[in-house]
Order: structure tokens, then C-alpha cells, then sequence
């Protein structure tokens, strides 16, 4: 039954249950008919083996038989029997005569073929009066009746079943014919009156299904028309009504959520902004008073170049700050050819100037790989990839760089032998302000302040492409895929 195929949908379980009860009520009532049936075409055949007699088994018995044993008519009797009448006479448990009427002539076939088989059944009925059945290999099965005779002898007499079977098979094939029609025409109508029964729950699982593929994880969201709002008595109807009013909360809260983002991008673009004339200015002063002339003590000069030093990375924060909200914005980048091969080669060397103690790799193609993109946000990927594998990870760690086209996009891997990425941290190694130095390189300090991979992605993602991560102790690979020959879409 498990092997069996099983109904998925609920429409189909309905129908299918409906099939199977109307089935088991036209077996159930099939079954009583035919056992009725039967029982009562055995019991009126038992009344006519009752009117029968020994009549024709006394003929039998007459025939071979001692004359003043019988009134001589039995002759005539049997000529009213029916016809198929089996007669037989057994002494000490062998059959000495037997007989069968044909046509109402017991003369036509007074020594019927029996088996020694059907000779032995017929010795074996209980001699008690009662109907009995057997099956004779010559003539198929009989309903017989055993009792004794005057002279110790037993006289048997028997009525075939064969119109009583051939009735009951009759129903049976009639029976079966009628319900298995009733069975295709219920399944037919049942399955229409399902199906028009549950279209309303259709029409909610379809508006369900329209919700389930909206991107709802951020940006406006606009949700489809309500479903359709039957009778709120009827079970459906009531799962209408609250799924209309879980679409009314959800659509409020979606709206509430990108209000709420609007509003932290704004702010953030402001902030940025405002942030970088102070930041710079502060910058300047402190280079300025780095230049003065005069004698300054060392304490002040260690304080200014920390100052100097400090404002930078602020200036920096603030720029990649400034960029995120403004690809969050939907900002649109250049889209120009960008020769990846000229951007690898350059980033690689930039990155070996900054980290000689790492070990630095490349495996590009023999013809260039161009895209359509911003080439100063692709060389900003490159440069944030590179720097984040040399920042955490320690000295003489290999770090290589492939670029390859595949399958109508260009692949470019960063791959290191380092510690590998925290399996905690994965999930979010992409989101702002994730920071795992301290557990990817215990040595590392002042490495940035979790906004480099952040820009990576949403540069990436706004020249169409993907970025991924696969990481493991000794094989760490962050995977960038842009696609070749494509303008960049606004985000």
C-alpha cells in the first residue's frame, strides 16, 4: 500500500474518498444481494428436492429390484420430475443404481458416467435427510438428499445447482456493470462538484502563491489584490477573511519597514556628507600643523600624527558610507568596457606592494576578459578582496587570483591557504559593520571597520552580477561573477 501512488492535492483526496466510500457501499450492497440471492434460490431448491421425495430412487431400486417391493407407478412419477433429476441407490456404501432425468425421460441416461471420485462423494453424504452439496465431475454440482431406504439401502436424490449459480453470476455481471458505471460517473460529477466547491480556496492559494514570490526582503513592496472573500459561514470563507487580514498587516508592515529604510538612507547619505567637510578640514589641520616650522615637542607631534592618521580612516568611513547610500538608492553607475585582465594585474601589484609577506598568485586567461561596468567600483572590488585577504591573514599565507570567463559571465576567485572564515560569522560576512580579525588573525589590529566586503557585494550586485563565499581551514575562496558584455542596471 505505501508503493501505492497517493492523492496530493485536496481535491484529489476528496474525490478519491468520495470513489472509495460509493465503492465500498456497491460492494457492501452487491455482496448482500448476491448472498441473499443465493441463499434463497438454494432454499427453494431445497423445497423442490423436499416435494421430490424418494420416488425416483425407489424407480431405480424397481427396475433391478424385487417386484413386491413397490406399488409399480414410480414409472409415472418420474416423468414428472424435474429435468436434471439425479437419482441413486446405494447398498453398504456402493452405488448400485444410478439414474439422471433428461428432458423428463429418466430412461435416456440411467447409467451416467461417474468417476470413482464422484462415486466415493456421493457414498460420503451424510445419510440425514438434509440437503447437501457435492460436486460430480460429470455433471458439476448438485444439491443431494440422502435417506434411508426399507430394505437398508440408501436412496439419494439430487437437483442440479446449475440454474441457481448461473442466476447469481447473472447479478454478479449485472451487479458489476451497473456499479462500476455508477462508480466512473460519481468519480466524474464528484470531481466537478469538488472542484467547484473549492474555488474559492483555489483563488487563495493562487494569491498566496503571487505573495510567496515578491521580494519582500526589502525595497517598496506591492502586494496583489486581495482573494476573493466567499461566504464567511463556510470553513473557507473564514480562511479567506483571515488570510486577507494577514495581507492587510503584512502590507502594513512592509510599508512601515521601507519608510523606515528610506529614512536610515537618507540619513546616512546626509551624515556622510555633512561628516566629510569637518573630517577633511580636521585633516588638514593636523597635516598643517605637522608643517610648522617651529621647534614642537614630541608629545604634540605623536597626538597630531594621530590625529592626521585617524581623520584619514574617517574620511575613508565616511566615503565607502556615502557610496553604500547611494547604491542603495538606486544611483546609477558608469557602464563603459572595462578590461578585468589590466584591473587584475594592476590591484595584484598593489596588493604585493602593501603585503610582501604574503604570497601573491595569478592565473588569468591568454585574451582579455571585458565587461560593461564602472571601472573604478570594479577596481574598488578588487582592491577590498585583496586587502581583506591580507589583513586577515598572517604572513607567508598564499593568496591567488583567477580570472576566467564562464558560461556568458567572468569569474574572478580570491583564493588564500589562511585560517579560513568563522563558521559564525559566514552568514553575514557581507553585511556592514562584520568584523572577524580577532578570530580569523589574533596579530590583526586597525583593519578596517567591516565595510569593505559590504561595498563588495553591493557594487557587484549593482552591475548585475554575484558574489559568494566558500571557506574552510587552509582553502578560503570569495567568488565574484559579472556578466560579459551587459550594460550595468540601476539598482
Amino acid at each position: 500500500m505505501r508503493r501505492l501512488p497517493r492523492p496530493r492535492t485536496l481535491r484529489a483526496r476528496l474525490t478519491f474518498g468520495l470513489v472509495v466510500l460509493l465503492a465500498v457501499s456497491c460492494a457492501a450492497v452487491g455482496l448482500a444481494a448476491v448472498v441473499e440471492l443465493d441463499g434463497f434460490l438454494t432454499r427453494r431448491l431445497d423445497e423442490q428436492l423436499a416435494q421430490a421425495g424418494t420416488r425416483f430412487p425407489e424407480s431405480l431400486e424397481h427396475r433391478g429390484a424385487l417386484p413386491d417391493d413397490h406399488d409399480g407407478d414410480e414409472q409415472g412419477d418420474t416423468r414428472r420430475m424435474a429435468t436434471g433429476t439425479f437419482g441413486a441407490r446405494l447398498l453398504n456404501g456402493t452405488v448400485t443404481n444410478k439414474g439422471l432425468i433428461r428432458g423428463g425421460d429418466p430412461s435416456a441416461d440411467l447409467n451416467a458416467d461417474l468417476s470413482a471420485a464422484d462415486l466415493r462423494r456421493l457414498a460420503a453424504v451424510p445419510v440425514d435427510g438434509r440437503p447437501h452439496t457435492i460436486g460430480l465431475s460429470a455433471l458439476h454440482d448438485y444439491r443431494v438428499v440422502a435417506s434411508p431406504g426399507r430394505d437398508g439401502d440408501v436412496l439419494m436424490v439430487g437437483l442440479p445447482l446449475e440454474p441457481v449459480q448461473a442466476t447469481v453470476h447473472r447479478l454478479e455481471l449485472v451487479a458489476g456493470v451497473v456499479f462500476g458505471l455508477a462508480l466512473v460517473v460519481t468519480g466524474v460529477a464528484g470531481a466537478c462538484w469538488v472542484r467547484w466547491s473549492l474555488r474559492p480556496l483555489s483563488r487563495v492559494a493562487g494569491t498566496a502563491t503571487r505573495v510567496s514570490e515578491l521580494p519582500l526582503a526589502s525595497g517598496e513592496v506591492t502586494l496583489p489584490p486581495r482573494a476573493p472573500d466567499p461566504d464567511p459561514r463556510s470553513e473557507v470563507g473564514r480562511v479567506a477573511a483571515a488570510f486577507n487580514r494577514m495581507l492587510g498587516h503584512v502590507e502594513d508592515a512592509l510599508t512601515k519597514r521601507h519608510a523606515s529604510e528610506e529614512r536610515l538612507r537618507r540619513f546616512a547619505a546626509d551624515a556622510s556628507h555633512e561628516l566629510r567637510t569637518p573630517v577633511a578640514s580636521v585633516r588638514g589641520h593636523a597635516e598643517l600643523a605637522l608643517l610648522h616650522p617651529g621647534p614642537v615637542p614630541a608629545e604634540v607631534t605623536r597626538a597630531l600624527e594621530r590625529i592626521a592618521a585617524e581623520s584619514s580612516r574617517m574620511g575613508e568611513m565616511v566615503d565607502d558610507l556615502l557610496l553604500l547610500a547611494r547604491l542603495d538608492a538606486g544611483r546609477p553607475l558608469e557602464s563603459r568596457p572595462v578590461d578585468l585582465t589590466h584591473l587584475v594585474l594592476d590591484a595584484v601589484t598593489d596588493a604585493r606592494a602593501a603585503g610582501p609577506g604574503h604570497r601573491w598568485g595569478l592565473d588569468l586567461p591568454e585574451d582579455p576578459v571585458t565587461v560593461a561596468g564602472d571601472a573604478h567600483r570594479l577596481q574598488q572590488v578588487l582592491a577590498n578582496l585583496l586587502a581583506n585577504a591580507r589583513l586577515h591573514t598572517p604572513a607567508g599565507t598564499k593568496v591567488t587570483v583567477t580570472l576566467e570567463p564562464a558560461q556568458g559571465a567572468a569569474r574572478l576567485s580570491v583564493h588564500d591557504d589562511g585560517p579560513g572564515v568563522p563558521e559564525d560569522v559566514r552568514p553575514d560576512v557581507f553585511e556592514r559593520f562584520t568584523r572577524a580579525e580577532h578570530r580569523r588573525r589574533p596579530d590583526a589590529s586597525g583593519a578596517g571597520a567591516g565595510l569593505g566586503l559590504s561595498i563588495v557585494a553591493a557594487v557587484v550586485e549593482a552591475h548585475g552580477g554575484s558574489v559568494g563565499l566558500e571557506s574552510r581551514p587552509g582553502d578560503t575562496a570569495f567568488t565574484v561573477l559579472l556578466p560579459l558584455g551587459e550594460d550595468v542596471s540601476t539598482v
